[in-house]
């Protein structure tokens, strides 16, 4: 079964030491838990100038890492929208909003390149993103840092645009994973930790003691993320 993280921060946290600081830590994090690869943000792109940051994730490009850049739309934004699968968008870091007229020229964009865009929860409204989502239904979004206070709007969401998916940082409820894959199918849920924000032996453990199908099971810990990567057949 192949692991991925698919959401992960790499660098230095101003209130704590962490492992992670740099690539090698990072690598070293990812052994001790089982985890193949993860997609990873660099933690200055986050909490910091995402240019700076972006560039700094040169250094984490190889087999096990995979640079995930944080974009802001508009004039005063980070540019020209990067080749990859898999990018960021931190509205409530960077204080703009998701529903604005430059964001959602971004999205027609990213939709248009089949990229998918990392958000989280807790910087944004449920409105903003039923806005977002609607205004390019094409478009796949991973919400992450869900959790069960979360878990009516979700629904509400989910149900309405099937190009949304979850991923297990902090699902953590009872069988809440398997809420999700029962109503939604495995391929909406992907494993990811948030690390070092928020915990990832947890969603590491938890992955294994899954009360679901084994292919469901490799869907979420890697099959899904390879599929939004255009990594799997």
């Amino acid at each position: 079964m192949t692991v991925i993280d698919i959401n992960r921060m790499l660098g230095p946290l101003l209130y704590d030491e962490v492992a992670s600081r740099d690539p090698e830590g990072l690598a070293a994090e990812l052994d001790r838990l089982h985890i193949d690869s993860a997609c990873v943000v660099h933690t200055h792109a986050v909490y910091g100038d995402p240019r700076d940051g972006n560039a700094s994730l040169a250094a984490a490009r190889g087999p096990r890492l995979r640079p995930v850049p944080v974009l802001i739309p508009g004039p005063l934004g980070t540019g020209d929208v990067p080749a990859g699968r898999l990018v960021r968008l931190c509205p409530g870091e960077h204080r703009w909003s998701l529903t604005g007229e430059h964001s959602l020229a971004l999205a027609a964009e990213l939709a248009g390149r089949r990229a998918t865009v990392l958000l989280a929860w807790e910087t944004v409204t449920a409105a903003e993103v039923r806005r977002f989502a609607d205004a390019r239904p094409t478009l796949r979004i991973v919400l992450t840092g869900t959790g069960y206070r979360s878990m009516r709007e979700l629904a509400e969401l989910m149900d309405v645009h099937e190009e949304l998916s979850v991923d297990t940082s902090t699902l953590a409820g009872h069988l809440q994973v398997e809420w999700f894959a029962a109503r939604y199918g495995a391929r909406r849920v992907l494993f990811g930790t948030g690390a070092p924000v928020t915990d990832d032996a947890g969603p590491r453990y938890q992955l294994d003691t899954l009360d679901l199908p084994k292919s469901d099971t490799a869907l979420i810990a890697g099959g899904n993320a390879l599929r939004l990567l255009d990594e799997h057949p």
